[in-house]
């Protein structure tokens, strides 16, 4: 029996062998897709939940602060402590009943150093009992602020009034549990600071639904039934605030916890987030214990968004992951037919190739690389084809090889050449500064002598001169030319020599403010107003107090004389980046450097003033550099300019 009809062809081959691993990584990926999909929209909707859950509670101590402040401020007024100290029940109920209805307070009273009440405005006629068992007034009058959430039992709420007493009542359920309160007592002082009394305030939770409804639009951003989500308070496992509102109307309170999440939330004292069932629906929620002022739960706060919401999310983008498998499917086995039609065409090109090298071409090569018998008799006929382009390419690849070696000698050539011309000139520049200090050195000494003489000779003339001789000024003027090419010869020396500087200490905000006090005798300080900020950190530094008073000097001096019109002079000192040495920064509020100078102005001889020799910031420059420090300077036209002196410790 022949088999000739069960043979497959190349392409039907290729097509099965495509389309067979592409279903399987289809099939896996939109198994793991799936589930890892699952995972994440469950771990993002807990993460959420949870989130919310932590708003919430800010908003509920938010409450909890509010009502401290209101209660500390009551007890902080001066009329209080009067009528505190008098006893006057009267008097305080006049400032306590305003303080309630405008605050939103549900309780208020006020009792005296001894713990008895004074006075409760919802219930005047009820005086004069102890409260020092209330762990809130004991602790207001030892003289603390006293906030926390606790639980007032039916005899406490009775002695507050009985609108009290038929607020906290549930709607479906007896008053077993009292009422759950925000409850803050704060102490009355009189001057002296001496404790009078106490006054204590709180909000009722117990069908509180304002606040709940003010706790959900804080972590729904206002629209909770847009987002499915509402806040809830237990009492114990009892609800008392912010259920849902039930079809018939009116709140769920009253429904209670399960056995589970009273034993996780209440009695395990921790925080629980899952899965609800709640009016046939499903929620995701989180319940975090309420605790009293002892850290005992009491209570629970709630939060919860429908699951429905993240279904929708769910089923979106499964559509989305299918439709992509269902789009790489297509595309798998577009891909597989055409690859099967390019099957053939191998076989066409081996053919024309052989009759081209049979004719004496020889750059004939197949690019065919499949890994079939195909593969295998292109590759025997590349074998054939390489032998003589072999022998062609040995010789290319020598010159080529030559070539590249001579640039690469010619290129390391010229590198050691511009490293060479680099170091020449770094070692002219050497020569030149010194040569430059050598010069500076040799005219002023040489300038000195014969100016000294006519310095003399000048003094000479100007005493023998009366003030209102017609020569008298230019004499002056001669004096005055005298002097400043003494200045100018002086910082050629200072330039010139390299000074050894005596190690000392110097104080250094006094050394700035004596600066500060003495710039004036040399430049008028005609609308400049001077600021000094020396911290209290920086007062000793190691250095040569001449030399550093020399620096410090130039640098006030030059901000004086970059402000004619006048300005701010600031003079600060604090310590360096990250507390490691210390810095200087002396900044004016003058015309500004232009960047194009900024990197020339520790130059030697280079100056922007009219009158100015060019060396005050070189030799400050070298002197800062000889102490181990560096000067820095920040400018920008129009803003002024910061010099920043850094010194090491």
């Amino acid at each position: 029996m022949k088999l000739s009809g069960l043979r497959f062809s190349i392409k039907t081959k290729l097509t099965i062998a495509t389309l067979l691993p592409l279903a399987v990584a289809i099939f896996f990926y939109f198994l793991a897709g799936s589930i890892i999909l699952e995972a994440k929209m469950a771990a993002q909707a807990r993460e959420k939940v949870r989130s919310d859950l932590n708003v919430a509670r800010e908003a509920y101590q938010s409450e909890l602060s509010r009502v401290t402040d209101v209660v500390r401020f009551t007890a902080g007024f001066s009329s209080t402590a009067q009528a505190v100290d008098s006893g006057d029940r009267e008097a305080v109920a006049q400032i306590l009943s305003p303080v309630r209805q405008n605050e939103h307070l549900d309780l208020i009273g006020a009792v005296d150093a001894s713990g008895r009440v004074i006075c409760r405005p919802d219930n005047p006629s009820q005086f004069g009992d102890d409260m020092m068992g209330d762990q809130f007034v004991s602790r207001a009058l030892r003289g603390e602020v006293v906030a926390g959430t606790t639980v007032l039992p039916v005899a406490a709420l009775a002695r507050e009034g009985s609108a009290l007493l038929r607020q906290a009542q549930l709607a479906r359920e007896a008053l077993l549990h009292g009422g759950l309160f925000l409850m803050v007592a704060a102490p009355v002082r009189d001057r002296a600071g001496v404790v009078l009394g106490a006054i204590y305030g709180a909000v009722l939770l117990n069908n509180n639904h304002a606040l709940a409804d003010r706790i959900s639009g804080v972590v729904y951003e206002g629209a909770p039934e847009r987002e499915g989500g509402r806040a809830s308070l237990f009492l114990g496992d009892l609800a008392i605030a912010g259920q849902l509102k039930q079809p018939a109307g009116g709140r769920g309170t009253g429904a209670r916890l399960s056995g589970e999440l009273y034993r996780m939330v209440l009695l395990r004292d921790t925080t629980w987030v899952g899965r609800t069932l709640a009016a046939g629906e499903w929620y995701l929620t989180a319940y975090q214990p309420i605790r009293s002022l002892q850290g005992v739960p009491i209570g629970a706060l709630q939060v919860g968004i429908r699951e429905s919401q993240y279904s929708a999310v769910k089923t979106d983008m499964a559509f989305l992951l299918s439709g992509v498998i269902l789009v790489s499917g297509l595309i798998g086995l577009a891909v597989s037919g055409a690859l099967a039609g390019r099957l053939a065409q191998p076989v066409k090109e081996l053919a024309i190739l052989a009759r081209r090298l049979a004719a004496g071409e020889k750059e004939v090569r197949s690019q065919i690389a499949s890994r079939d018998e195909i593969g295998e008799l292109a590759e025997s006929f590349n074998e054939m084809s390489l032998a003589l382009r072999e022998r062609e390419d040995r010789i290319i690849d020598l010159n080529r090889n030559l070539e590249q070696k001579v640039e690469l000698r010619t290129g390391e050539l010229e590198d050691k050449n511009r490293l060479l011309v680099q170091t020449r000139e770094e070692l002219l520049r050497v020569e030149k500064l010194a040569a430059i200090g050598e010069l500076a050195a040799g005219v002023a000494h040489e300038i000195n002598n014969p100016m000294a003489i006519i310095r003399g000779n000048t003094e000479l003339l100007q005493l023998s001169l009366p003030e209102e001789d017609p020569n008298r000024e230019e004499v002056d003027t001669i004096l005055a030319q005298v002097k400043r090419v003494e200045r100018i010869v002086s910082s050629l020396l200072q330039f010139a020599r390299c000074e050894q500087r005596a190690q000392g200490t110097v104080r250094l905000p006094t050394l700035l403010h004596r600066i500060v006090e003495q710039i004036g005798h040399q430049e008028p300080l005609d609308g400049i107003s001077v600021v000094e900020s020396y911290a209290p950190e920086v007062e000793l530094v190691a250095g040569d107090a001449d030399q550093l008073q020399q620096v410090f000097a130039n640098l006030v001096l030059n901000a004086v004389q970059a402000m004619p019109k006048g300005g701010v002079l600031t003079v600060e000192s604090s310590l360096g980046p990250e507390g490691e040495g210390y810095q200087v920064r002396v900044r004016d509020t003058g015309p500004g450097i232009p960047q194009e100078e900024l990197s020339q102005i520790f130059n030697p001889f280079f100056t922007t003033k009219a009158t100015g020799t060019g060396l005050g910031l070189s030799v400050s420059y070298g002197i800062i550099k000889e102490h181990a420090g560096y000067i820095e300077v920040e400018s920008a036209p129009g803003e002024g300019s910061c010099f920043c002196v850094s010194l090491p410790s």
